[in-house]
């Protein structure tokens, strides 16, 4: 029999300083120090927590914590929400042109996504045509609250977007929603890191709530969607939302109820939550089957070796087995199947060919 492999859904890269382009600097819009200490932008500034946020050293985190793929996902940073056109096209073209080249040199190793500006809807569909053929990425990253070209904030799954989602239907992507820029659209003082630790449950809350009011898992069949986090805030309010979708029908005229979307085979969640209660009500709410493993590495609310935090990598479903929340067949599953059926739905080949570079 063999082995059941570990396939990390959800995990970020930094380029190295020398790899990223003068321009992204010089204009203030992301860049790291030469020391490999900070990622900064304008006006902001963040530590390198960890040496793997870095290519030779992830593969060594990696390797040390027996994860044999992971999912790598565009840089939050690198949305382009705010930029003018031009250096919203060149700054996501690097992102994906890197993305992919990881892709290409350490395919037994990494998927990678790839990201487009939703406020920009004819280049967003020529960057997916681009990415799709002529890079070989599969797996579009989206944020879930994007600026649109009148500095007005939606959410990603707006009506006007349509375009975009008929794309990656046609091209049967794996989509993955992400939270960021709270503190743009939010009026508070940022301190505290709320905006991480509150608001960006609340930004995936509400691209959950208009995903599923819209009917997105059934208009468009072929995508399947993952929402960062675990979608913590939607499985614990979704009492509400059925209430108020019951209790106040003239607010949600042509809309489909919020149960119609609970446990889909197209909407998934990853294991992001950090504790098992959380997880225990996910599982309960959506089945094990829509549950991928996302360890969010290697930021510090991600699974990470912490001392303080008693952490490492894997640990929460390593909980959730020990605490019989889940059993052995779910905790394999998690790890690799579920993953793969996000990756590529019932493409066999595809889902094969990859199993074999992991094995290889």
């Amino acid at each position: 029999m063999k082995r059941k492999l570990r396939i990390n859904g959800h995990s970020h890269l930094l380029p190295y300083p020398e790899e990223i382009p003068g321009f992204l600097k010089e204009k203030e819009i992301f860049w790291v120090d030469d020391e490999r200490r900070h990622m900064l932008q304008k006006g902001w500034k963040r530590p390198v927590t960890d040496s793997s946020f870095f290519l030779d050293e992830k593969l060594l985190w990696m390797e040390k914590n027996r994860i044999d793929h992971a999912v790598v996902l565009n840089l939050s940073q690198l949305y382009g929400n705010g930029l003018r056109l031009e250096d919203m096209k060149k700054a996501l073209r690097f992102q994906n042109d890197f993305n992919a080249k990881v892709q290409q040199q350490h395919s037994s190793k990494f998927t990678c996504g790839f990201v487009i500006h939703p406020g920009f809807i004819q280049g967003a569909l020529w960057e997916i045509e681009r990415c799709v053929k002529d890079l070989g990425l599969r797996v579009l990253c989206l944020p879930t609250h994007f600026m649109d070209s009148i500095g007005k904030w939606k959410c990603v799954f707006h009506k006007e977007n349509d375009a975009i989602f008929e794309l990656a239907d046609k091209y049967g992507l794996a989509i993955e929603i992400h939270p960021y820029d709270g503190d743009k659209m939010i009026k508070l003082e940022n301190t505290s890191w709320r905006f991480h630790l509150i608001w960006m449950l609340a930004q995936c809350g509400d691209a959950y709530h208009f995903y599923t009011l819209n009917g997105m898992q059934e208009r468009f069949p072929n995508i399947r969607t993952c929402f960062a986090h675990g979608g913590q805030l939607a499985q614990m309010n979704l009492g509400r939302r059925i209430q108020g979708f019951d209790g106040r029908p003239d607010l949600f005229e042509g809309k489909t109820h919020p149960r119609k979307a609970v446990g889909h085979s197209n909407i998934y969640f990853d294991t992001l939550v950090h504790d098992t209660d959380s997880l225990k009500l996910m599982i309960d709410r959506q089945g094990s089957d829509q549950i991928i493993m996302g360890l969010d590495d290697p930021y510090p609310l991600g699974e990470m070796e912490s001392d303080a935090q008693s952490s490492y990598p894997g640990k929460l479903l390593d909980l959730a087995s020990q605490r019989n929340i889940i059993n052995q067949q779910q905790y394999d599953e998690i790890w690799e199947d579920n993953v793969l059926r996000w990756l590529f739905g019932d493409d066999e080949k595809a889902t094969q060919d990859l199993i074999d570079k992991i094995l290889q």
